[in-house]
């Protein structure tokens, strides 16, 4: 048995110019690449800000008064945002660029425990005031630099944390065993 060969045409495109098609692709497609890249840098700029944005405006705070009495017999009255809830504690004072000497974030573990604290997103530096259930000031630490992700625990379970402007706790005196007044704290 023979086989019998039968020419197959195929049939071809119309050919290409170099004028139409090809050009035309090649110019739309490096328009859509840019326009796809613009809008990619767009968005790695603007989100970021837009997140920033909306987690300073996620949060407030009430407003309370707490005052320290040193042992030389000193007494000092500040105005502090009060932290609550863990969203607020999380915020603490992140994001402000100044605060009035006499102000300050007391942060409140309700019930009492270890509390460890960095400085993340916080543009300026502070003092960590890690007092006891009674009142009475655990530890401090010193002049916490701005972005430093470095925990810095309490030494023990503590009630709260009252962060201060960096500096304040020595130019006015204030010692560990010193006592805080504030209505969360009470003698045991």
């Amino acid at each position: 048995m023979a086989f019998k060969r039968s020419a197959v045409r195929l049939r071809s495109a119309p050919p290409v110019s170099k004028q139409g098609f090809g050009n035309e692709a090649l110019f739309s497609f490096e328009r859509a690449v840019r326009a796809v890249f613009a809008l990619l840098l767009v968005l790695a700029v603007a989100l970021p800000a837009a997140n920033a944005a909306r987690a300073q405006e996620a949060v407030t705070f009430d407003r309370t008064e707490l005052a320290i009495v040193t042992a030389g017999g000193g007494r000092h009255q500040f105005k502090v945002d009060w932290a609550k809830s863990w969203p607020q504690k999380a915020r603490g004072l992140m994001f402000r660029k100044e605060m009035p000497l006499d102000n300050g974030m007391l942060l409140d573990y309700d019930p009492p425990t270890e509390a460890s604290i960095w400085m993340r997103n916080t543009l300026i530096p502070l003092d960590l005031v890690f007092i006891s259930a009674d009142g009475t000031i655990e530890s401090i630490y010193l002049g916490a630099k701005p972005h430093d992700e470095t925990p810095r625990p309490s030494k023990g379970p503590v009630r709260a944390v009252l962060e201060l402007n960096a500096g304040v706790t020595r130019l006015l005196g204030i010692q560990p065993g010193d006592k805080v007044e504030h209505p969360i704290f009470h003698a045991k």
